[in-house]
């Protein structure tokens, strides 16, 4: 039996004889034990303050994948970044930043972000990204927490399970973040997952470390410091190996120790960094009742296992296992980085890399690749439209010489794209600038844009064709024009072009001939004719009698005489195409009252002249489709009937008028 079984009294008294013979160590114990408690104390102040410090102005900087992702891509932002490397000193006082690489996944997507402390230069990670991943699109935010305090999350840690000079599995067939990003896909609406990989690069101590951790793992004698002191008292203690030679190995070297020999060579060249990886499956909103917990977190455990399955394909020479964590929320939220694994920069470029695979269900992409402007693209200035800010290169203005813009300017883009909103800044920008300009709005979203965004002082000049404005609207009749051949070739091409399928040359004929004669009576009696005119000449004859007397133009006449010598039923066959237009469109009060009330009461020449904005707000799902395409062709054909009465004045006398259109491609109608 043992002694402090049979007889526990005897210990007490040898260990109380033990330490009266020690009496005189204990102030020196105390001391030693005080000392390294401060120490330890100390430390860890010191490493709150320096993180504290990381966390002071840290943000996040959300990337947008480009359309194609170079597969070396990533190591040359992981190496561009190891000039995040401080100087001895600095790293001595404050530390060495480190960055975070982080996945979170939701049922509306998966976002790539990195979260940079405050101590790292703005713009220089995002610069990176853009050299790094050509047409990568970045997004700046302040840093915020990637789960919620509150949420259930499941999760752990993955490190690298043998030493960390053996390097993982770097060259995988494929694209591994396919396997990750599948593991985070397909989440319920309250669910999240995620993944973070923190890194810094390391140099001085550590590496020296890494190279003896190597040499020991090939089985070469490396002596300590002291060893080497000790060897100089002491040289012939004992035999000691030649450089380079195995200790107790005879033979060969085995195939593979030689692969892994030189597996850890090729990991000792260049750059290398420290890095941890977590993970997490989450409830974002927790569960009241304590068995849809339970579920929950059975459910959250097998979601959290898919995800640190994804990292297997990284096995080679190492491998990374599982750590699980009893609270990963805040673990993930503080983004401390203490002793990570020593990753090569091709390691750290595999695990955390932007998708190589042009189709990611739930990954937004970039669109189309930014490109920095040229030099000669103007900025700003009193002739210069401006259209927004550069993305990519040195972050500046970007205009439109007023005088580039008199050769038009055709905006194509994806419904969403910003078309809209692009014609909506370049509005507001010529109204503030006291040009004349006409909107022409289909849908009706652009126009109340735009009012709403008007300064009060341009209400003056403010003239709007709105169907669901309470108040009559303006009439442009395209009738009451200067030059009648003119105002009758827009009305019959605008009809024939809107028409087209059902369109013939007897159909063009009546309308043509219609509009000369009614014009032509106007240049003898002063009357203003309107589209509803040219249904009363055709069909009654009273009107027609009116209309024709006074005619001198012998074809109009000969049209006429042969018109008149049709039968009732031959008439209405010829005129019935004609007719079920025109009542389609004059049956609507809104286009009754916009084209066809009288003579016009919107002077152009003054809007398009002296800063006038003119608005026409024509949605198809109000006025319908046709009604829309013809109010929309009147009144840009009356706008072309006062811009060719500039031609009697010198271009430089010609103030600055614009036109804009929104949804151009759907209405052949608009002459563009």
């Amino acid at each position: 039996m043992p002694v402090w079984l049979t007889d526990p009294g005897r210990i007490l008294t040898g260990v109380s004889s033990w330490l009266a013979g020690h009496a005189g160590w204990w102030p020196l114990a105390v001391l030693t034990v005080a000392l390294v408690v401060a120490a330890g104390y100390a430390r860890g102040r010191v490493r709150a303050h320096r993180h504290a410090v990381l966390l002071d102005g840290a943000r996040t900087v959300e990337i947008l994948t480009p359309p194609e992702v170079s597969a070396h891509a990533a190591e040359i932002f992981w190496g561009q970044m190891g000039g995040l490397q401080r100087p001895f000193w600095e790293r001595l006082f404050h530390g060495q930043p480190h960055l975070g690489w982080e996945l979170l996944a939701t049922r509306a997507g998966t976002v790539i972000r990195l979260w940079v402390p405050g101590p790292v230069p703005p713009g220089m990670v995002e610069r990176a990204v853009q050299a790094a991943w050509p047409g990568a699109r970045t997004t700046t935010r302040p840093a915020d927490a990637p789960l919620p305090g509150d949420a259930l999350a499941i999760g752990g840690q993955l490190r690298l399970a043998q030493v960390d000079v053996l390097p993982l599995r770097a060259d995988t067939s494929g694209d591994p973040i396919r396997s990750l990003l599948s593991a985070a896909s397909e989440l319920d609406d309250d669910e999240a997952a995620v993944v973070q990989l923190l890194a810094r690069p390391v140099t001085g101590r550590r590496l020296t470390l890494a190279r003896r951790a190597a040499a020991r793992q090939r089985g070469q004698y490396t002596p300590s410091p002291v060893g080497r002191a000790l060897d100089l008292i002491t040289p012939h203690a004992g035999p000691r190996p030649a450089a380079g030679q195995v200790v107790g190995q005879t033979g060969p070297t085995p195939p593979e120790d030689s692969a892994a020999s030189r597996a850890m060579g090729i990991k000792a060249v260049g750059p290398r960094w420290e890095a941890t990886v977590t993970y997490a499956a989450a409830h974002l909103t927790p569960p009241d009742d304590t068995d849809e917990q339970r579920r929950a977190v059975v459910m959250l455990r097998g979601r959290a296992h898919a995800l640190a399955s994804a990292f297997a394909l990284y096995s080679g020479h190492n491998y990374l296992r599982r750590l699980r964590l009893p609270h990963p929320v805040p673990l993930l939220a503080a983004r401390r980085l203490r002793r990570g694994d020593l990753l090569a920069v091709t390691e750290l470029a595999a695990l955390a890399h932007l998708p190589l695979d042009t189709a990611v269900p739930g990954l937004s992409r970039a669109g189309a690749a930014a490109v920095a402007p040229p030099a000669g693209i103007p900025e700003a200035g009193p002739r210069v439209k401006p259209l927004g800010m550069s993305e990519a290169g040195r972050r500046r203005p970007v205009g439109l010489n007023v005088a580039d813009a008199r050769h038009h300017v055709h905006v194509v883009g994806a419904t969403g794209s910003g078309k809209s909103t692009l014609l909506a800044n370049m509005i507001l920008a010529d109204a503030e600038a006291r040009r004349g300009l006409a909107v022409f709005d289909p849908k009706g979203d652009l126009v109340n844009d735009v009012l709403a965004r008007l300064p009060e002082d341009a209400a003056s000049r403010v003239v709007l064709l709105d169907p669901e404005d309470p108040a009559a609207p303006p009439c442009l009749n395209i009738l009451d024009g200067g030059d009648p051949d003119l105002a009758t070739d827009q009305l019959v091409g605008i009809f024939r072009r809107i028409w087209s399928d059902s369109w013939g040359p007897r159909t063009d004929d009546l309308l043509r001939a219609t509009c000369l004669t009614l014009l032509e009576r106007r240049t003898r009696t002063g009357i203003t004719p309107t589209l509803k005119d040219i249904v009363g000449v055709l069909t009654a004859t009273n009107t027609r009698r009116q209309a024709t007397e006074g005619v001198t133009d012998p074809i109009l006449i000969s049209f006429w005489t042969w018109y008149e010598q049709l039968s009732d039923g031959a008439r209405a066959a010829a005129i019935g195409p004609i007719l079920n237009k025109l009542r389609a469109l004059l049956l609507r009060g809104f286009a009754r009252q916009a084209l066809a009330a009288g003579p016009s009461t919107v002077d152009l020449r003054e809007v398009l002249d002296h800063g006038g904005i003119l608005l026409v707000r024509i949605p198809k799902g109000v006025i319908g489709e046709d009604a829309s395409r013809i109010v929309g062709s009147v009144v840009l054909a009356k706008i072309w009937q006062t811009v060719l009465h500039r031609a009697r004045l010198d271009p430089d006398q010609r103030p600055d008028a614009t036109c804009f259109l929104d949804e151009a491609v759907r209405h052949e109608a608009l002459q563009v």
